[in-house]
């Protein structure tokens, strides 16, 4: 099974932007924070990369296909880890800023 050297080229030229979107991925799994992240970029990001898919289909173009469908995933993963975190954080965050229980007000001297 031979492989027209136009879709080698596209298997490689789709390698690099498809995992555009894994460095953002991999630092918010490491720091467990979504903080510093907009959402949007890789939602609209997947949004046009499914319209991708389909104008890969289209075109017959296995290349196009094959690197977009797993770019969808990766965006998807961006969108779904971002809305976890952002979640959890403001479970987390208390929404005024009273003492906890048997805490003082006064701050300690020294300070």
């Amino acid at each position: 099974m031979s492989m027209p050297l136009h879709e080698i080229i596209g298997f490689v030229a789709g390698f690099g932007t498809t995992f555009a979107a894994m460095p953002d991925l991999i630092a918010m799994l490491k720091r467990r924070s979504c903080e510093g992240m907009n959402p949007t970029m890789a939602a609209i990001m997947g949004t046009f990369q499914i319209v991708w898919v389909y104008y890969g289909i289209l075109v017959e173009s296995r290349p196009v296909i094959v690197w977009n469908i797993i770019a969808v995933g990766i965006n998807f993963l961006v969108v779904g880890a971002y809305f976890y975190f952002a979640s959890t954080t403001r479970r987390h965050t208390p929404l005024i800023n009273h003492p906890a229980p048997g805490e003082s007000t006064k701050s300690s001297p020294g300070r």
